[in-house]
C-alpha cells in the first residue's frame, strides 16, 4: 500500500525497549513508532545511569545481559561510537552480611564465572575509599561495563530510520479500534495510523496502554530511582575507581569524571510520571557513604530522579496479549533496560516474528513461558 500510515507494526514508546524492538523488526516489517512526548527517551532511559553488568538481577535477566555482551563491546555501525568503557564492579557486605556475598557468587558464577569473593584488605585495594573495618567481605566483577546511554538510544533510533523506520513525536495514543485484523490508533492531534500489530512498549504507562487498547493489564508498578552528585577526593584519582555497590542496596557509586554519582539505591512505588528525587533518601545514602568510606561528603551538587518500571516477578513480559489480537507486551525491563535491550529486542523480534526464542538466548536458561503475559506470577500478582 501507498498509504504512509499503514504499516505492519505500530511501536508505542521511544525509549531503549522502543526503538530497539522496532529497529529489529524494521528489517523486515514496515514499522511505526509512535512517542507521547516531544523527544525520545525523556523519561526512564534519558535519566539512567546504566552499567553492564552480568551479575545483575534474576536468572531471567542475566541470561538477557550476557547473550547481549558481544553488541556493547563491539557494536555494528549503526552506533558510529564506542558504548562502553571499562569499569570493575565491587559488591561489599559490611559485618554480619558475609553470607550475602557467599550466596550472590553461588548464583551467579554459572553464568558469568569470572567473579571473584574478596577479603577485606583485597576489597579496600580495589576501592582505595573504604573505611577499613567496613567490609566483612566483597565480590568483584572484573568484567562490568559503564554504558554511554545517549550512543546506544541513539543508534537503535539512527539504525530504525536507516531501515525505513518512521518515527512520531508529541503523539500520545488516545483511541484505539481493531476491526477485521486491523488496528486504527488515534493520536491527541487526531491523526489515525494503521497496524496490524502494536507492540506495547510504554514503560511506566504500559499498563495504561493496554487498557486503550482493550487488553488485560500486568501489574506494572514503577518506583522511583533517586540519583545525586558528589565531588570525589583530591587524594584519589577516581578514573581508576570501581562502581561500588552495597550488596543490601543501602547504596552505590561510582566515578564519573572529577566527581562520584551516587545512589541510595531507592524503590519508592510511583504513579506514572515526571519522578522527582527524594531528599531523604539522599541524606540517608550519603550517611552510608561516609560510614563506609573515607569520602566524608557534606554537600550534594546535582540530583535527578527516574522510573523503573517492574513486573510482580522482576522479569520482562514479552509476547502476544492472551485476550486481544494483535497486542504484542514489551514491557517491564525495570532497572535493566539498557542492559538487556540487545538480547530482548532480538528476542521480542523472533517471538513476534515465529513465536521462538534466539538459540543463542535460549542456551542460557530463557523460555517463553518466563516472559509470557499469561505466566503464573504474573497472574497471582494481579488477583
Amino acid at each position: 500500500m501507498t498509504n504512509d500510515s499503514h504499516f505492519d507494526v505500530i511501536v508505542i514508546g521511544g525509549g531503549i525497549a522502543g526503538v530497539s524492538i522496532a529497529y529489529e523488526l524494521a528489517e523486515d516489517h514496515r514499522v511505526c513508532l509512535l512517542e507521547m512526548e516531544s523527544t525520545l527517551a525523556f523519561h526512564t532511559t534519558g535519566r539512567s545511569a546504566a552499567a553492564f553488568i552480568e551479575s545483575y538481577g534474576n536468572k531471567p535477566i542475566r541470561a538477557l545481559i550476557t547473550a547481549g555482551r558481544s553488541i556493547f563491546i563491539d557494536p555494528p555501525e549503526i552506533f558510529e561510537s564506542t558504548l562502553t568503557t571499562p569499569i570493575p564492579l565491587l559488591y561489599l557486605a559490611k559485618e554480619g552480611r558475609a553470607q550475602a556475598i557467599r550466596d550472590l557468587h553461588a548464583d551467579v558464577s554459572v553464568l558469568t564465572p569470572a567473579v571473584e569473593i574478596l577479603e577485606p584488605r583485597d576489597a579496600e585495594v580495589a576501592n582505595p575509599l573504604l573505611r577499613q573495618g567496613f567490609t566483612e567481605l566483597a565480590m568483584l566483577d572484573p568484567g562490568a561495563l559503564d554504558v554511554d546511554v545517549h550512543a546506544l538510544h541513539q543508534g537503535y533510533a539512527r539504525g530504525l530510520r536507516r531501515r525505513g523506520g518512521k518515527v512520531v513525536t508529541s503523539s500520545p495514543l488516545v483511541r484505539a479500534e481493531r476491526r477485521e485484523g486491523m488496528w486504527t490508533l488515534t493520536d491527541r492531534q487526531q491523526v489515525p495510523y494503521r497496524g496490524t500489530v502494536v507492540v506495547n512498549a510504554a514503560g511506566a504507562w504500559c499498563d495504561e496502554v493496554a487498557r486503550t487498547l482493550g487488553a488485560d493489564p500486568v501489574g506494572i508498578q514503577p518506583f522511583r530511582r533517586t540519583v545525586f552528585m558528589i565531588s570525589a577526593p583530591d587524594a584519589v584519582s577516581s578514573a581508576n575507581l570501581p562502581l561500588t555497590i552495597e550488596v543490601d542496596d543501602a547504596f552505590y557509586f561510582k566515578p564519573e569524571g572529577n566527581q562520584l554519582l551516587c545512589s541510595p539505591a531507592d524503590e519508592d512505588p510511583q504513579e506514572p510520571g515526571n519522578a522527582r528525587p527524594d531528599e531523604l533518601a539522599i541524606a540517608q545514602a550519603l550517611e552510608a557513604i561516609n560510614d563506609a568510606t573515607v569520602i566524608g561528603a557534606r554537600h550534594v551538587r546535582q540530583t535527578w530522579a527516574g522510573q523503573r518500571s517492574f513486573t510482580a516477578d522482576r522479569t520482562p513480559v514479552v509476547g502476544f496479549a492472551p485476550n486481544v489480537d494483535g497486542v504484542f507486551w514489551f514491557a517491564g525491563q525495570g532497572g535493566y533496560g539498557i542492559q538487556i535491550c540487545p538480547a530482548l529486542a532480538r528476542t521480542g523480534a523472533a517471538l513476534l516474528r515465529s513465536g521462538e526464542i534466539p538459540d543463542d538466548v535460549a542456551a542460557r536458561g530463557l523460555t517463553e513461558e518466563m516472559l509470557a503475559p499469561a505466566r503464573q506470577a504474573l497472574t497471582v500478582a494481579r488477583t
